[in-house]
């Protein structure tokens, strides 16, 4: 079993951000045939805990204390509330194509903040990753902006989705230690519910006045597969990952996510490429390449650590 662990670990993340990809074209269409923005938040929150509920039952039970049950509230809020509501109501009115690639800018927020709260070194390759990816960013957002059509993208949804990336950076930043101590059931059990007990109040009677009679049947798997595929068993497989594969492997599996999305998206007629596009979507997976190749703190500590025992 040991010897097929790294084998099931690719196949998990790979699945993951296929699964990923998909939801952004799959998810945009459902949103744009009878469900709004807030109504796939509250879906997502409120699926997610009763799907990780369920399982739950079936998995070893571990305590958490009060105090961690309470700063999964804080955890929760940023990679869920926040990172989500922002991602889904951002997606609800930009391009699947620009939703997806702003996504993978997540590790470079993640390298800026763990700098600043961490004190994470900064490279020379850290920094040009750094420009090269602000520069797609920004080339991917004044693309959206001159737009006449949301298959092309919108500034606005495309601003929502980054601040979901920041959030969620955000959340790595502060709360990686406090969700490794626990199982990814357990940790998601608590943030989901933690976020639907913050969400639900005010998107319960959006929810509710949903044409429920008028709203096909594809738009119903298609947000089905939003909330199992996407979000509960997204999250499973790509902790599976994570527990098996070094950092910088997994974040190249970032790159999937945009290529299933703008394959999907393109051949749906859900977006447009354009040339302005196509170099800001380089720019970004470039930028995003530096950052993950570049050395962490850890890395760093233990090549010196290693010269030292050589130079001994």
């Amino acid at each position: 079993m040991s010897n097929k662990r790294p084998l099931i670990a690719h196949i998990s993340i790979f699945l993951a951000c296929a699964f990923w990809g998909l939801m952004a074209p799959l998810g945009k269409d459902a949103m744009t045939h009878g469900l709004t923005g807030l109504d796939m938040v509250s879906f997502r929150v409120a699926g997610g805990a009763i799907l990780f509920w369920i399982t739950s039952f079936f998995t070893t039970k571990e305590h958490v204390p009060t105090h961690d049950k309470l700063m999964l509230i804080g955890a929760g809020i940023l990679g869920l509330v926040t990172n989500q509501c922002c991602y889904t109501v951002g997606l609800s009115i930009t391009s699947p194509i620009n939703s997806s690639v702003v996504t993978t800018s997540m590790p470079i927020f993640a390298m800026i903040l763990s700098a600043i709260i961490l004190k994470e070194p900064i490279t020379g390759k850290k920094a040009l990753g750094v420009l090269f990816g602000c520069t797609g960013a920004v080339a991917l957002v004044m693309s959206s902006a001159a737009a006449a059509s949301d298959k092309v993208g919108d500034i606005r949804g495309d601003l929502l989705c980054m601040a979901a990336q920041l959030s969620f950076a955000l959340y790595l930043a502060l709360f990686s230690k406090l969700v490794r101590k626990y199982s990814v059931i357990t940790v998601n059990k608590w943030m989901f519910t933690w976020a639907s007990l913050i969400i639900l109040p005010f998107t319960g009677a959006h929810v509710a006045a949903i044409d429920f009679a008028n709203v096909s049947l594809q738009t119903w798997l298609e947000t089905g597969f939003v909330v199992f595929f996407g979000t509960y068993l997204g999250y499973i497989l790509m902790m599976i990952g994570q527990s098996t594969l070094r950092p910088t492997v997994v974040g190249v599996y970032n790159y999937v996510q945009p290529a299933v999305s703008v394959t999907v998206s393109i051949l749906t007629g859900m977006g447009i490429m354009t040339l302005q596009k196509a170099i800001a979507i380089m720019l970004v997976c470039l930028g995003v390449w530096l950052v993950i190749k570049s050395k962490s703190k850890a890395d760093m500590m233990r090549m010196k650590n290693e010269e030292s025992v050589q130079n001994s």
